[in-house]
């Protein structure tokens, strides 16, 4: 069977639509509610499954709304439409049973049986080993500069199914509706979809990868990244070696001025 096919399967769009309707959440461009979303599929889930599979399918764009931060800043948000939920849910469902065997042990942020308590623990176990250097990276706007290209030839290793990539490149191109508006997305992977939060893992794998490479000792949770060493010097030396690192394979800008070295 073919990964759209699975993703397509019955079984899996019943789950994905019992998840979305679940989740709740506002509508999208199309106003149309999560409570509406069985009856619509009733009607027209053949049709988008023949679009789907032909290369045709094309989301809507995402509407842009802002949820306030911590700091006072703001963090945007894109809403897709309900359908656009329920693939992208179908497609999340699949994409994670290829990859959750081989992510990082040491990844904790949106994935299943993991938490942020989890990676709390795993800090303080690195702390009470003597690694006390701390490098807490930061890394400038990483869903809004993921770069399509770079993201789709890392899916391609593991994702090795046309249809499938052809649909993920076309949520990432999908726009974003904002005051009325609608502007591209040449770059970057919106949050507020459930495809978002694996492909943003997916994307940093590979630095956690490397990392595990180095014998680095570190805890990620989604773009939030910290590395523990024994000295200063370490800290140092590794703070610039992964920020060139993230620089050159994974075009992702560290910010110079939240990345901090910290003795714990």
């Amino acid at each position: 069977m073919k990964l759209m096919e699975k993703i397509l399967s019955k079984e899996n769009l019943e789950r994905a639509i019992k998840k979305v309707k679940q989740n709740k959440g506002a509508p999208g461009t199309d106003k149309m509610t999560v409570q509406e979303i069985e009856y619509w599929c009733e009607q027209y889930q053949e049709e988008l499954i023949s679009k789907i599979m032909n290369k045709q399918y094309r989301p809507m764009p995402v509407k842009r709304v802002y949820i306030p931060k911590p700091n006072g800043k703001q963090r945007p948000l894109g809403i897709p439409t309900v359908v656009d939920r329920v693939i992208q849910q179908a497609m999340f469902q699949v994409l994670s049973e290829i990859y959750e065997p081989v992510f990082s042990e040491h990844s904790f942020g949106f994935r299943p049986g993991r938490s942020a308590h989890m990676a709390m623990k795993e800090v303080l176990k690195y702390l009470n080993e003597g690694y006390e250097w701390i490098v807490d990276l930061d890394i400038e706007k990483f869903f809004d500069t993921v770069n399509h290209d770079k993201l789709i030839s890392i899916l391609r290793e593991k994702v090795n199914d046309a249809t499938t990539l052809h649909l993920i490149r076309a949520y990432l191109r999908a726009g974003v509706l904002e005051n009325g508006l609608i502007k591209s997305t040449i770059i970057g992977t919106p949050q507020g979809g459930p495809v978002s939060v694996i492909l943003s893992n997916i994307y940093l794998d590979k630095f956690d990868k490397e990392l595990e490479t180095r014998n680095l000792r570190f805890v990620r949770y989604a773009d939030d990244c910290i590395i523990f060493v024994k000295s200063e010097m370490s800290a140092n030396r590794v703070m610039k070696s992964v920020t060139s690192w993230l620089e050159r394979k994974l075009f992702l800008k560290v910010s110079a001025t939240k990345t901090i070295i910290l003795f714990g």
